[in-house]
């Protein structure tokens, strides 16, 4: 089989050439792409690169908040220290994709768009209010982290289309986010339950706005707003903690595999968040 090897310098490059070619396939980091081609799962006809395209890689920081290219990479992220300075949860969350040697090619527009119900970065994109930029042959549009991925490896992706960057807005004054997940080994695992949360607080350390999210649950990661409303308006005690964690058991719509049963999972989910909200909150509170 003969494939193809693309790397176009512009945006409209990359649109061309993937709306031209219903079998070409977008190649950021090809962590996942790579084993999936070799599994027999993808047949591309063309990769087209899209490394090459320096908006795609450029990270970037300003007063409306971070523009995160879709092919940058978790390394790259990781040694950005306002990002994580920033965004600490996010942060944690892309640095649990992969080792070390894969996240020099791993990005997090891969990540979103290889659309695994276990994915890390998800969640972390969902608390913070992510949009995802997207560019195709009828021009750019923007979608909310949320509504990005339909189904277990499908997003909303329409032909010709590409995710270019990821746009997060700056946190307000007192507000933090954290991600957690459940694994069964130390490391390089897929998340059984993962969970992310992103809280704001007022001067009295009452919490104003929430955000939680959880994944590996159901076919796509979910925004959890019952999880959200038992927190806002709290001191975030056990109380409503509790019923924040109950929320996200309920709003959990898992399956039973060989990594966990359905109660199990419904239970993970709701002590992630409860423990993902305490951190939060407590970054919050030390900024």
């Amino acid at each position: 089989m003969n494939i193809r090897y693309e790397a176009p310098q512009t945006v409209d490059q990359a649109v061309r050439l993937i709306a031209s070619d219903p079998n070409a396939k977008i190649f950021a980091g090809g962590t996942d792409l790579l084993v999936q081609f070799r599994a027999g799962l993808r047949q591309p006809t063309a990769l087209v690169d899209v490394k090459r395209i320096p908006e795609l890689t450029r990270i970037t920081i300003d007063a409306e908040g971070l523009r995160l290219g879709a092919a940058a990479s978790a390394a790259e992220i990781g040694e950005h220290s306002e990002l994580k300075r920033l965004w600490p949860g996010l942060a944690e969350a892309v640095h649990l994709i992969g080792s070390t040697q894969i996240q020099g090619r791993a990005t997090v527009g891969g990540n979103l768009c290889n659309a695994s119900p276990a994915a890390d970065t998800t969640c972390a994109l969902i608390v913070n209010q992510a949009q995802c930029v997207i560019a195709g042959p009828r021009g750019e549009r923007i979608v909310a982290a949320e509504q990005f991925c339909t189904a277990p490896g499908k997003t909303m992706l329409e032909r010709g289309e590409l995710l270019v960057a990821i746009r997060v807005p700056r946190p307000a004054p007192r507000t933090a986010d954290a991600y957690l997940r459940l694994i069964p080994r130390t490391e390089m695992d897929i998340a059984v339950v993962g969970a992310g949360v992103s809280v704001t607080l007022d001067a009295s350390g009452v919490c104003t706005a929430a955000r939680v999210a959880v994944a590996a649950v159901a076919p796509t990661a979910l925004l959890v707003p019952d999880a959200a409303r038992a927190l806002i308006g709290t001191r975030l005690d056990e109380a409503a903690l509790g019923l924040a964690a109950e929320a996200s058991s309920a709003a959990a719509r898992p399956i039973s595999d060989k990594r966990g049963t359905m109660a199990y999972r419904r239970t993970i989910a709701g002590v992630l968040t409860k423990r993902c909200a305490t951190i939060a909150a407590q970054r919050a509170t030390e900024r």
